[in-house]
């Protein structure tokens, strides 16, 4: 989700420098001067009734109230896709997503707010310390990598932004129950053994389910496999989007519309509503021939959530390294040094050969 970058500067009330979001508090911090400003906080009563879900249905229809609704300038990279804000007074800058280098060109973008943010509970220095441990982790990493690990290197705090769905679901399926039995068969020269087998039997019914904040991110500037292995988020601790938790930060525009992003959520329920019909059939296997899923009172929010993040170059090819700002969970992707890989292996064979040869000197 990006934004104009006076949408959430704000000023410190004692030395006029701009404040920052404080990682795990929830307070603006000036960096000069070390005064702190509170963000106002909601109770968790004040939270449920205020963090409300709007309607899928009227979102796709372009229906929903102009309240929700804004329009912000935004940046393309052409590399990556990626839709990042950037100080206006920059020229050039490099792709927090890819790092290739783009040329400051601002568009603008009309599009759903957001409605809650996970403010980062991780500082910098603290997502670092994950990353390196990760990074320090890795077999046949080239050493500028190993060398970026060991370095104070730049981490980018960015919201990215996601579609959490709701819906309820009533499906019908066909199928077959499996039921093990076991047979004895003659092995020959007098003896037996157990075999089982399986019988089978027609199975059908139906299942319902209530799915709640179904995650998807709405922003295809990284791989979908690698940030689903970021979660779990906590959710209860979403607060009202408030642009002061942006203050010092960058966030991501959703590039994924409702559709598109309602179709990965419903293969998500997929998963789910498939283990919900196992469970039904019973027996000791499952085989689920057909299922028929409608879906009711479909409705979501647009939230932003808090990721670190590194790019890093190798042989003229980007890698990413992510950290969730609220957990400290570490993904990326990695290069390998075909150096060292192609060392071990000489090295590997070469101790068979060594211990080979005292085999035969013992023998």
């Amino acid at each position: 989700m990006a934004t104009s970058e006076t949408e959430y500067r704000f000023p410190c009330e004692q030395c006029g420098a701009s404040l920052r979001f404080a990682p795990g508090q929830a307070a603006l911090t000036c960096e000069y001067c070390g005064h702190a400003q509170d963000i106002p906080q909601l109770d968790d009563a004040a939270r449920v009734k205020t963090l409300q879900t709007l309607d899928y249905h009227e979102a796709v229809a372009r229906a929903l109230p102009d309240t929700e609704i804004e329009e912000t300038r935004v940046l393309n990279c052409d590399t990556c896709g990626a839709q990042v804000e950037f100080d206006p007074n920059t020229h050039s800058s490099e792709c927090p997503f890819c790092a290739s280098p783009v040329v400051a060109d601002t568009g603008t973008n009309r599009h759903i707010k957001p409605q809650a943010v996970i403010p980062f509970g991780l500082s910098e220095a603290e997502a670092h310390e994950k990353m390196r441990a990760w990074l320090k982790s890795l077999w046949f990493a080239p050493n500028g990598l190993k060398e970026y690990a060991r370095s104070d290197g730049h981490l980018n705090g960015l919201y990215v932004p996601y579609w959490a769905f709701d819906a309820d679901t009533r499906s019908s399926y066909t199928g077959q129950r499996g039921t093990h039995y076991y047979v004895t068969r003659r092995t020959g020269k007098g003896k037996t053994r157990r075999v089982r087998r399986t019988r089978w039997r027609p199975a059908s019914g139906n299942v319902a389910r209530r799915f709640h904040d179904v995650l998807v991110m709405a922003a295809k500037s990284l791989p979908r496999p690698m940030v689903r292995r970021l979660e779990p988020w906590t959710l209860s601790e979403l607060e009202l989007y408030s642009p002061q938790y942006l203050s010092g930060f960058r966030a991501e525009a959703y590039s994924v519309d409702l559709p598109e992003g309602f179709e990965v959520a419903r293969e998500r329920m997929d998963e789910v509503i498939r283990d919900d019909i196992r469970r039904d059939i019973g027996g000791d296997e499952q085989r689920i021939s057909s299922v028929n899923t409608a879906y009711a009172d479909e409705r979501f929010k647009h939230l932003l959530l808090p990721i670190w993040m590194a790019a890093y170059r190798y042989r003229d090819k980007s890698y990413r390294f992510i950290v969730n700002g609220q957990t400290g969970r570490v993904q990326g992707e990695r290069p390998w040094s075909m150096w060292k890989i192609a060392g071990a292996v000489i090295a590997a064979v070469l101790f068979i050969s060594i211990a080979a040869t005292i085999a035969e000197m013992g023998g």
